[in-house]
């Protein structure tokens, strides 16, 4: 009867180093499409790849995300791309950095009359920068914008993000975990 608990666990431990990192973009994709605030408004992940540095967010326009002038609602215009810098970032730095949203801009720029679509990106340059900054301990301040477009490709906002990075043996955030390291739970 003892066999059982161990060969589970042994088996678990398994599967969580070799499975999970093929399923988690799958998963995560799968979580935040089916993210209640998400789904109200409309809000689809089209493509992720974390390793890559790429997530492309749409945005259908219907009667959830409507405003009173009936087009895109800016809250759901600046939702749709609110958590993938971090989400990215967290991804590609690994747990030896804290990630953390400082600050946000959203510039109105026309209305949204039909679907759109945000190209969020982080380069693998951008990567091995922070890295190289932030090897000292002090924290690290990086700016990054993202266009909202419609489907003629015009400009409908422009999402300004400001991320806080810094090694977390030198941050107070120590205990910083990603719900994307618990995906499987």
């Amino acid at each position: 009867m003892n066999l059982l608990p161990k060969r589970f666990e042994t088996l678990k431990r398994n599967a969580k180093k070799n499975i999970m990192p093929l399923l988690t973009p799958y998963l995560l994709k799968l979580r935040i499409n089916t993210y209640a605030p998400y789904i109200g408004a409309g809000i689809k992940i089209e493509h992720m790849n974390l390793d890559q540095g790429l997530c492309v967010v749409s945005m259908g326009l219907n009667n959830l995300n409507k405003n009173i002038v009936g087009t895109q609602f800016g809250g759901s215009l600046y939702s749709m791309v609110d958590p993938f810098y971090m989400l990215m970032l967290m991804h590609q730095l690994g747990s030896s950095y804290v990630v953390w949203d400082k600050s946000s801009h959203i510039e109105f720029i026309a209305p949204g009359k039909s679907k759109v679509t945000a190209r969020i990106k982080v380069s693998s340059a951008e990567v091995i920068a922070i890295q190289e900054l932030a090897k000292d301990g002090e924290p690290v301040f990086r700016e990054y914008s993202v266009d909202i477009v419609d489907e003629q490709q015009k400009v409908v906002a422009t999402v300004t993000k400001t991320l806080y990075i810094r090694l977390r043996k030198y941050s107070k955030s120590k205990d910083q975990t990603s719900r994307v390291d618990n995906i499987e739970s």
